[in-house]
């Protein structure tokens, strides 16, 4: 039940942002924030309590610099290696020791780690080039004993390990409020 509530303000806000994406990108075929657009992923970060959610979707693009089936042993090394840079959340997101964050649940989800595609991708089905679009999803929930010490979410380590990812497009609920921003390697922080 808390991960639907922290879900729905997510699944309303990239309506507002979609249009005024599309104002700004009208020459481009996709218009949203869902759309599969190399070198951009998306964050969605929600602290409730002594919770917080974060969830990184991003073309495969980004993270291992190919998004069709690993064949080879030089691709299925890249899918690997970006698997267990996914796998270390606390360092990737750079979360302050002083938070005391701890993970309590994590989910890696991508056709390159044998996963089916999400049923609610078949509106694209028709795309010839659908195949090639692979994403991966990471989701993680961790605990914090002192979530008052999550001052900033810096986001420089995702930019270091995976540098074909240019700009980040973040959600932020937190208790000051909602926020939509776009981070990129040079401003990578944003605060709670």
């Amino acid at each position: 039940m808390r991960r639907l509530l922290l879900a729905l303000p997510f699944a309303l806000l990239p309506l507002t942002v979609a249009h005024a994406a599309e104002e700004h990108d009208h020459d481009h075929e996709h218009g949203s924030l869902s759309a599969h657009e190399h070198g951009v992923a998306r964050l969605n970060a929600a602290l409730d309590g002594q919770t917080l959610e974060l969830e990184l979707e991003s073309p495969a693009m980004n993270l291992v610099g190919f998004e069709h089936a690993a064949t080879t042993d030089a691709d299925k090394a890249k899918v690997a290696a970006a698997r267990a840079q996914l796998e270390k959340p606390l360092a990737l997101f750079n979360l302050p020791k002083a938070a005391g964050c701890v993970v309590a649940t994590q989910e890696l989800e991508s056709p390159l780690f044998g996963d089916k595609p999400d049923a609610d991708d078949d509106h694209d089905a028709k795309d010839e080039h659908h195949h090639d679009h692979s994403e991966i999803h990471a989701h993680y929930q961790f605990t914090c004993s002192a979530p008052g010490a999550l001052k900033t979410l810096d986001l420089a380590n995702i930019f270091n390990t995976f540098p074909a990812t240019q700009k980040i497009q973040v959600q932020l609920i937190s208790p000051s409020g909602q926020q939509g921003v776009e981070v990129t390697a040079k401003a990578a922080a944003l605060k709670f």
